[in-house]
């Protein structure tokens, strides 16, 4: 990911800053809680398309009734 690209993004939610997670190519919210894909080297900046994460940058675990 270019730097000067990920410096110039915001999480559309809380238009706070985004890092990006070259592992899991994706570009993480951690005020929104969200993980935006990156495919082909372009940003999904979409909330409906984000993955929602825990705290250590996981996927939160299920809530069961």
């Amino acid at each position: 990911m270019d730097r000067k690209l990920l410096e110039l993004l915001a999480c559309p939610l809380t238009k706070g800053p985004l890092t990006f997670d070259a592992e899991r190519c994706e570009l993480v919210s951690k005020a929104a809680a969200l993980a935006y894909p990156v495919r082909d080297g372009i940003p999904i900046m979409l909330p409906s398309e984000a993955r929602r994460i825990g705290e250590d940058g996981t996927r939160p675990p299920s809530r069961r009734k």
